[in-house]
């Protein structure tokens, strides 16, 4: 099936909400762990290698980062957390400014959040699915790099964590994701493009 998100290119960045492209049309955000994949993601759901960057530090996106599909729906790549080393008063302040996005910005669709399947429901991840059921905004969580592991512990820990978002953040779905096999890519894909009214 054709990739609706081939056209998606790098807008702008913005390290304060008020450096925002203008609040209008939809846009899907992704979070997660440093280290969890979300640069390989966006990567993978594009089509394009070089959308996001992938580093081998994790931690160094810091600034919020817009990509255009159309002129009315965007991707937006939130900074990673966890890994990064960064002053405990800048980590403070993109929590800031990631609290206020989340809960003001009205174009925001939904929430994709990322978690390694080996390591899934971090504090962090937690504190995510919190902000998000607090601001009322749908979230749909890629279990990254399954082919890390057997499709029968993947399973596993695919139910484990449907359990836990059913207290969690009870209308969040979850679903298994690998950037390098290309698995979990449609079903991704077809979310997103209900988000961002593409179909």
């Amino acid at each position: 099936m054709p990739n609706p998100f081939n056209t998606a290119q790098f807008l702008k960045s913005a390290a304060r909400l008020d450096q925002a492209p203008p609040d209008t049309g939809r846009e899907a955000a992704f979070a997660g762990r440093s280290n969890a994949g979300k640069s390989s993601a966006l990567n993978a759901i594009s089509g394009h290698k070089g959308l996001a960057r992938t580093s081998k530090t994790p931690g160094r996106t810091q600034l919020i980062n817009f990509f255009a599909v159309t002129p009315e729906a965007r991707l937006v790549d939130l900074p990673g957390y966890g890994y990064a080393k960064v002053p405990a008063e800048v980590k403070a302040q993109w929590e800031r400014h990631l609290n206020a996005y989340l809960a003001q910005r009205e174009s925001l669709a939904g929430l994709i959040l990322l978690m390694d399947v080996r390591h899934p429901l971090t504090d962090f991840d937690r504190q995510m699915l919190a902000w998000c059921r607090q601001a009322d905004l749908a979230v749909h969580v890629l279990l990254t790099k399954a082919d890390k592991l057997k499709r029968g512990a993947a399973q596993n820990t695919l139910l484990s964590v449907k359990r836990d978002l059913g207290l969690l953040h009870p209308t969040a779905t979850v679903q298994l994701f690998s950037a390098l096999d290309g698995s979990g890519l449609d079903e991704a894909r077809t979310l997103l493009g209900t988000w961002l009214a593409l179909e």
